[in-house]
């Protein structure tokens, strides 16, 4: 009996330790899962981890050209061929939407110095000024600020930003509808004066982002025309005419070029420049002193459009993305990305 209950008792503590063995794999392999689920991205450069968090925000055909206002704590973006301005309200965690009479496409949106609730738009060929009060489904057109003409029918607006002393820059390219956009160069790259849209550069293919080296350096430009698959760099003289071109940063790897294109870009304060890639899904971060790709944040989305940074502190990047060729979803979501450890400048409101 003594030989048959050792017996019985080593049985038991077999199964028991097989047992715990087992919770204590699966515990680990929900730690493992649970820690991939939500693994962020680490880059040797800063070593710095990160977080994407999909906001609550209708899903857009063309998202575009955010913009952080830092009075109104709110987001402002577009959605090219909805067309629609759109707001994300940081402490409600809201997005408002809002079309636009006669506009066949809304491409950028800029804040104006001085007048609240005003904001400068490109829709269709023209440039403009509206109203909006941040949560009515219209908004206002006050009046035209510029127009291309009849001649430019066939372009409309893309990217357009606001320079550090209050200067719009913004590019054109050729109507989606009339076919390949990487193998034509009808858009042009401008800057807004007094009414008229003075010519910086011709022969463009889709007029994308652009931002400033400030505050280190306030004439220094960085913009990118997508199918040049570069960044190129300016020197801006006191008129805001563009001088010294050259390129900062080439997508091509020892001459081979990439599935995407670059799209749109902003900096941080440091002067490190953070670039959307069309069909790359991530946002890739450019160290401004060796010109290197020094991390990828991981986007979910295939197209991601532009960036932003915004938030209270100016912490948080913001991400537009598009789900044109109806792509599955979260694409045409809103991101916002946390934890990068680095921050952002205020974006600079329009002088009229």
């Amino acid at each position: 009996m003594l030989t048959s209950a050792a017996t019985i008792t080593r049985s038991q503590h077999d199964r028991a330790a097989s047992s715990c063995a087992i919770c204590l794999l699966l515990w680990f392999s929900a730690f493992v899962q649970g820690q991939l689920l939500q693994q962020t991205d680490t880059m040797s450069a800063g070593d710095n981890t990160y977080k994407v968090e999909q906001l609550p925000s209708p899903r857009s055909i063309l998202g575009e050209g955010p913009v952080w206002d830092s009075e109104g704590k709110s987001l402002y973006y577009v959605d090219i061929l909805t067309p629609a301005v759109l707001r994300y309200d940081y402490a409600e965690n809201r997005t408002y939407s809002a079309g636009l009479d006669g506009a066949g496409s809304i491409s950028f949106i800029v804040l104006v110095a001085g007048q609240p609730e005003h904001f400068v738009v490109g829709d269709n060929n023209r440039v403009s000024l509206i109203r909006w009060d941040g949560r009515a489904e219209q908004v206002t057109r006050i009046r035209t600020l510029a127009d291309l003409g009849e001649t430019q029918r066939h372009v409309r607006f893309n990217d357009g930003k606001v320079d550090p002393s209050g200067r719009l820059y913004a590019g054109t390219m050729r109507l989606e509808a009339l076919g390949d956009l990487l193998n034509q160069h009808e858009g042009q790259f401008f800057r807004y004066d007094h009414g008229t849209m003075v010519v910086q550069k011709k022969n463009i293919s889709i007029s994308n982002g652009l931002t400033w080296d400030e505050p280190n350096n306030a004439r220094r430009m960085y913009y990118i025309d997508s199918a040049a698959r570069d960044v190129k760099a300016y020197d801006v003289d006191e008129n805001g005419d563009l001088r010294n071109e050259s390129v900062f940063f080439d997508l091509r790897n020892n001459g081979s070029t990439p599935s995407y294109v670059a799209d749109g870009m902003t900096s941080d304060a440091d002067g490190n420049l953070y670039v959307a890639t069309w069909g790359g899904s991530k946002v890739m971060k450019i160290d401004k002193t060796s010109r290197q790709v020094v991390q990828e944040i991981k986007i979910p989305a295939e197209q991601v459009t532009s960036v932003a940074f915004g938030g209270p502190n100016l912490d948080e990047l913001f991400v537009t993305t598009a789900l044109n060729g109806d792509k599955p979803a979260p694409a045409g979501a809103l991101f916002k990305v946390t934890g990068l450890g680095v921050k952002g400048k205020p974006m600079y409101k329009m002088v009229l």
